[in-house]
């Protein structure tokens, strides 16, 4: 088991960061490689870069959640993996010309 794993390339769990803007505010964001890599992904299928991916999410966890977010690293890793769990379930198509936005989920999942 541990071959499936041990043998990804280093440079996906290197770390790298980022900084960006939410809101006027300058923020540092560090996350392995792999992260930004699925980041990348979802932010082109709604044509945005992945600043502007994040600044969305970001105003939609404090609307929903009316608070500052506690560790907004940590939701991004969250959405990277939820995004791919979703794609693997059939509930987000492989289709990456369909929008993220555009996607309604069922909630059976446990992942909804």
């Amino acid at each position: 088991m541990c071959q499936v794993f041990i043998s990804a390339d280093p440079a996906l769990y290197s770390s790298r960061t980022r900084s960006l803007r939410l809101h006027g505010v300058a923020t540092s964001i560090r996350l392995e490689n792999l992260f930004w890599d699925v980041l990348e992904k979802i932010a082109a299928r709604d044509g945005y870069t992945v600043p502007q991916l994040c600044t969305t999410l970001y105003d939609e966890l404090l609307r929903e959640r009316s608070a500052e977010p506690t560790n907004f690293t940590s939701f991004l890793r969250v959405c990277c993996m939820r995004y791919l769990a979703l794609q693997l379930d059939g509930q987000i198509p492989q289709d990456v010309r369909i929008p993220i936005r555009s996607i309604v989920l069922e909630s059976r999942h446990m992942y909804s």
